[in-house]
Parts: structure tokens; C-alpha cells; sequence
């Protein structure tokens, strides 16, 4: 027979669980943690050095404007083939191996992109510069897929946060990189920020290597075609390749148009590109802690933050239809507003696709973990290709300000289709609640505990 349990006895216990404070952080949580924020960090301020002075360089050495717009994409594609490729077989390859393979890769070749400037002008510098940034990709790909899987995979409850925190780093390391690399190119010459950079990301692989925990995990038979059978899936993955293709296109043309536009050194143009990072920096640990905390605005963030990011590459330049006349100020002021608005629409899309996979029945491990990874990789690597090459093109038979306001343009149809998609979706729910005899409070159920 059971014992009787006094109820008053069960109210106080009831209580003192009600008000007992949250778990702090296991070791295994805190470790992860400073390892992806070193990744983070390391890995964008060596990515973003270029953008003050590469192009004007390659310029000297006999590259177009197409051809420097190829080599930025480059590196997009490389970094879309790797992500599918090592997004689908973490488990098999392993998580941590593949985060310090991909970091010792990527300080290599950042290292040897400082040595391009020895050779001669001409088809040499362009094949090799195409070479170095081809395989640099594959191990850029290689750190942030297992990034995000592990981030993920340590902190299934708190995604949207702790990405957002994360990118506290990836902000770091975007705002550091073009001031430090326009300030070392120009007191030091060609070589030295990459020789600096690829030695203090080299540095990242014994210090991964320590601190990481190994994650053991089985494989699954589930595809990257079965996530792309839900057009929520594919909207949201059009919405992420325009905000990459944004970003490559100002990687690769702002420079030149501000240098020429407004006559600008290299320095002085790394410091520009801090209107667009910090507030990214900034916003992201917020808006992350909101979509975790409230997911119903994640939505709604995208749409809006892509309504918003389209506005700011019209007026960017400003777009030449609008008869506004370039100033600096309003280029500053509208890569905030770019910075902010990506952080609204990047940060939620994740976890979005991440849902939506569970929902179909994917295991919810670090299998399904990698493929989304890779998966959001592939496509912001789509969008970095697309971006500098087309934006490129665009830009060397028109203007830059006709290129961006394309890109304006690119996203915001991306908004507008998923925002349609998401009013389409809410005034069917009601007739499919009726239609199944669901209660309205076993629809606001969550899908996740």
C-alpha cells in the first residue's frame, strides 16, 4: 500500500521548486561557450581584413572589377559545397576535428593571401588569389558548420540567445578587422595584417584543442532535399541568401566607391565599415534573447528587418532615381541601419529552420544539427557568391548605386514572399482547427520544452 503524503507537505515542496533559481551553466556549457567565441571572433577578423584595401590592390595588379567581384565569390561557392558536404557527415567526421581542422586551414592560407603581393602583376597573382581563397573557404566552412552545430547541440533551449550572444564575437571581429587591417596595410604595407591575423588565428587551434568538450553522436538518414521540401524552409532560406548577398556586394565594392567618392585612405574606410558591424554587434545578444523568449516574434523580425535592410541599400548610395546626392553621413547612417536590420532577420532564421525540421519528424541530434548548419551556410555562401559577382558586374557597367539599389531590391522581395507566406498561413490555421477539432490550446501548445 502507498504512503500517505500530507498535502501541505506537497504544497511547500511545490513552492520551494517554484522558487528555486535557475541551474547555473555546466562546465561542459561554459567551455563550449569560450571556444565558439573564440572561433568567432578569430575566424571574422581574419575574413573581413580585406575588404579596406584588397580591392584597390588587385586593382594594381591588373584585376577588373569583375574579376575582383570572382575572386570574393569564389570563396562563396568553395564555402557552399563545403558546408553541404561537411554539414551532412559531422557526426562521421566528428565535431571538434572538424572545428581545429577547419581553424589550422584557414590561418594557413590567410598567411600565404599575405604573400600574393611578391608576385608579378598579371594572370599569376589573379589564378593563385583564386587558389588560396578557394581552399581558405573549405576550412572557414569546416569551423563555423561545427560552430553552430555545437552551439546548438549544448544549448537546445536557449538557441536564438546564444547565437545572438556569439555574435557579440562575429561583431568583434567584423569592427576590428578593417580598422586593424586598413591601419596595418597602411603603416606596414601588404603583408603584415595577413601575416598577423593568420598567426593570432593559428593560436586558436592549441586553445580549441584544450578547452573543447568531444561530442559523441549517430548518424542519420535524414537529407538536405527533405528539409528543402517546406517552403517555409526555402522562403526563410531566400531571405538568408539576400542578406549574404548584401554583405558580399559591400565587401566587395564599398571601398573603391569611397575612396573615390569621397576621396577616403584605406583607414579611414575600415572605420566606415564600423557603422555597419556595431550595431549588429550590439542588437544581436538582445534580439536573440527576445525570439527565445517570445518566438512568435521571429516572424515578424524577418520580415521587418528585411523590409528595412532593403531601404538601406537604396538610400546607400543613394539610388540615382531618388535624386538625393551622396554624403557620407547618410552612407554611415544607412550601413547602421543595414547592421541592425540584419541582426533583426539573420538572428531568428535558425532557429526557424531548426523547428521546422523537428516538426517533420528529423532527430532531434547533432545529425539533424550539422545539416541545418550546413545548410544555413550554403545558402549565405550562395548569397556571398551571387553578391560580389553580379554586384560587381553591375557596378563596373553602371554604378555602385545602382548595384546596391538591385540589392535593395533582392530583398525586398524576399520579405515581402515570406511575409505573404506567413499571413497566407495564419488565416488557414483557424478553418484547419475547425476542420480537425483541434482546441485553440492545444495549437498554442510548444513544439519544444
Amino acid at each position: 500500500m502507498d504512503p500517505q503524503v500530507d498535502p501541505q507537505q506537497t504544497d511547500s515542496i511545490t513552492q520551494d521548486e517554484s522558487t528555486t533559481p535557475p541551474p547555473r551553466m555546466s562546465r561542459q556549457q561554459i567551455l563550449t561557450l569560450l571556444s565558439m567565441a573564440s572561433v568567432n571572433f578569430s575566424s571574422m577578423i581574419c575574413y573581413s581584413i580585406l575588404g579596406p584595401f584588397f580591392p584597390a590592390e588587385a586593382l594594381k595588379k591588373g584585376a577588373n572589377q569583375t574579376t575582383i567581384g570572382l575572386i570574393f565569390g569564389c570563396y562563396a561557392v568553395c564555402n557552399l559545397i563545403g558546408a553541404l558536404i561537411l554539414g551532412r557527415y559531422i557526426v562521421q567526421i566528428g565535431a571538434k576535428f572538424m572545428l581545429i581542422a577547419g581553424l589550422f586551414v584557414s590561418s594557413g592560407c590567410t598567411i600565404m593571401f599575405g604573400l600574393l603581393d611578391r608576385l608579378p602583376s598579371g594572370n599569376g597573382f589573379i589564378a593563385l588569389c583564386f587558389v588560396i581563397r578557394s581552399v581558405d573557404a573549405v576550412g572557414f566552412a569546416a569551423a563555423m558548420t561545427s560552430s553552430f552545430a555545437v552551439s546548438a547541440k549544448v544549448f537546445p533551449n536557449n538557441i536564438a540567445t546564444v547565437l545572438g550572444s556569439l555574435e557579440i564575437f562575429t561583431g568583434l571581429g567584423l569592427i576590428l578587422g578593417p580598422p586593424i587591417g586598413g591601419w596595418l596595410y597602411q603603416s606596414f604595407g601588404y603583408e603584415i595584417p595577413f601575416m598577423t591575423l593568420g598567426c593570432f588565428l593559428l593560436v586558436m587551434v592549441p586553445f580549441n584543442m584544450y578547452i573543447l568538450p568531444t561530442f559523441d553522436a549517430e548518424p542519420s538518414n535524414d537529407s538536405f532535399l527533405r528539409l528543402f521540401t517546406q517552403p517555409k524552409i526555402v522562403l526563410i532560406s531566400f531571405v538568408i541568401f539576400t542578406l549574404s548577398a548584401g554583405l558580399g556586394f559591400l565587401d566587395a565594392t564599398l571601398s573603391i566607391f569611397a575612396m573615390d567618392k569621397f576621396k577616403l585612405s584605406p583607414g579611414y574606410v575600415g572605420l566606415i565599415l564600423l557603422g555597419l558591424s556595431l550595431p549588429y554587434c550590439l542588437a544581436s545578444p538582445l534580439l536573440g534573447f527576445i525570439t527565445d523568449k517570445f518566438p512568435a516574434t521571429r516572424s515578424w523580425f524577418m520580415v521587418l528587418g528585411g523590409v528595412a535592410t532593403a531601404i538601406g541599400f537604396c538610400l546607400i548610395g543613394p539610388m540615382p532615381a531618388l535624386h538625393i546626392p551622396s554624403q557620407l553621413w547618410l552612407l554611415v547612417f544607412m550601413l547602421g541601419v543595414i547592421g541592425f536590420s540584419l541582426g533583426m532577420t539573420a538572428i531568428p532564421t535558425f532557429p526557424e529552420i531548426l523547428t521546422c525540421a523537428y516538426e517533420q519528424g528529423f532527430d532531434e541530434g547533432l545529425s539533424t544539427l550539422g545539416m541545418v548548419s550546413g545548410l544555413f551556410g550554403a545558402v549565405w555562401s550562395m548569397g556571398m557568391f551571387y553578391g560580389p559577382t553580379v554586384g560587381g558586374l553591375i557596378t563596373q557597367h553602371l554604378n555602385f548605386e545602382w548595384a546596391s539599389a538591385v540589392q535593395g531590391g533582392l530583398g525586398c522581395l524576399a520579405a515581402v514572399l515570406l511575409g505573404a507566406y506567413y499571413v497566407i498561413r495564419s488565416l488557414q490555421q483557424p478553418r484547419v482547427v475547425r476542420e480537425n477539432g483541434i482546441s485553440s490550446s492545444d495549437e498554442r501548445t510548444p513544439l519544444l520544452d
